[in-house]
């Protein structure tokens, strides 16, 4: 039975996502500033790693020591890590309106084990919504970038960062499909441009977006 979609009446659930080198971390990070400057509380966290529980999944997905994992093996750590980052940080947090920004979701997911190996999305997803409770963000900020203009900004790759060019590609146009089956939940920006610029943009998609939460909120008082 597929899950049903749960985008949360309260709070403020922001993604970012995108291909390896991207700048989802930086962009994050000052998307976090900026909310609270305004005076919104904000969580920022990532997957996977958001958790005690998560940290330890990510050192077992994303160290080179782990070797080769059975693509289903990775897909479920990946999926249990998401299962407990919803239910212990995320929800909680949008349950008391806060705004909560996430560095990699169930697109990531979708993208890396589903497209990127040889498992079927569908099945991945499923899981993944699954694992999720079906929760969704508000809004999804894809940071595109070629794979190799990407993998160029790193000196040592993890586990993942070290697959071939064909695998990253698959996971960026997976990306890219995802964001253009849903236009009204998705900024698609070339994270090829300056960082100030792309912030700017990222603030104006968000801005609107923080006007519902206030009705949202309102609305329940």
């Amino acid at each position: 039975m597929e899950t049903p979609a749960l985008l949360t009446p309260t709070g403020l659930f922001v993604c970012f996502e995108g291909g390896e080198g991207g700048g989802k971390s930086t962009q994050a990070e000052l998307l976090r500033s900026w909310l609270e400057s305004e005076g919104h509380p904000t969580l920022l966290t990532r997957q996977p790693g958001g958790t005690r529980v998560g940290q330890r999944v990510r050192e077992i997905v994303l160290s080179p020591e782990t070797g080769d994992l059975a693509h289903r093996t990775e897909a479920l750590l990946y999926a249990a890590d998401k299962a407990e980052h919803v239910e212990t940080v995320l929800l909680p947090a949008l349950s008391r309106g806060e705004v909560v920004i996430t560095d990699r979701y169930v697109d990531s997911a979708i993208a890396y084990q589903g497209s990127g190996r040889d498992l079927d999305p569908a099945e991945v997803t499923a899981v993944n919504r699954w694992a999720t409770a079906g929760l969704r963000p508000h809004l999804t900020v894809v940071l595109d970038l070629p794979p190799e203009r990407g993998l160029g900004r790193f000196e040592e790759r993890d586990r993942i960062e070290a697959e071939g060019a064909e695998f990253h590609q698959r996971v960026r146009q997976a990306f890219l499909d995802l964001a253009a089956a849903d236009p009204d939940h998705y900024l698609v920006l070339d994270a090829s441009g300056s960082r100030d610029a792309l912030a700017a943009t990222i603030r104006d998609a968000v801005r609107p977006r923080l006007s519902q939460v206030v009705r949202r909120s309102e609305a329940g008082a």
